[in-house]
């Protein structure tokens, strides 16, 4: 399983340093240590408890979905021509950017500060790791 150091694993889990090394101390996450003695968690581990721990803004009262993939945030910049509109939302730690039409911006009364919920639903979805030498 590859591992992480404690201060990776902070990262994914949006946590300080700290935080994770009191789950450690608490049992929230098992510790190892690499070969330079360092200690590091299994990034598998480090996953479910991103999933367990992760609390995302609900839907707004009133609205209900299927979809699951779902992001709950602020629009912090709309940039709107005649036909087109580019919308941004900062959904919790996520930046996440939507093309749509200029009359779409206006039929949802967006602008910077309203709450609105991106669904993406894609059977396109491209995931990337790092390089680690490998051929």
């Amino acid at each position: 399983m590859p591992q992480m150091r404690i201060s990776e694993a902070a990262v994914y889990l949006g946590v300080s340093d700290d935080t994770v090394r009191r789950w450690v101390d608490r049992g929230l996450l098992t510790a190892d240590r690499d070969d330079s003695g360092r200690k590091v968690v299994d990034g598998y581990e480090v996953a479910m408890v991103a999933r367990e721990h992760a609390t995302p803004p609900g839907l707004p009262h009133g609205m209900k979905s299927s979809a699951r993939n779902r992001f709950v945030g602020l629009v912090t910049d709309l940039q709107v021509d005649t036909v087109m509109a580019q919308v941004e939302l900062q959904c919790g730690p996520f930046r996440v950017v939507s093309l749509m039409s200029s009359e779409a911006v206006r039929d949802l009364g967006l602008e910077r500060g309203s709450v609105a919920v991106a669904t993406i639903k894609s059977t396109n979805v491209v995931i990337e790791t790092p390089d680690r030498g490998n051929p």
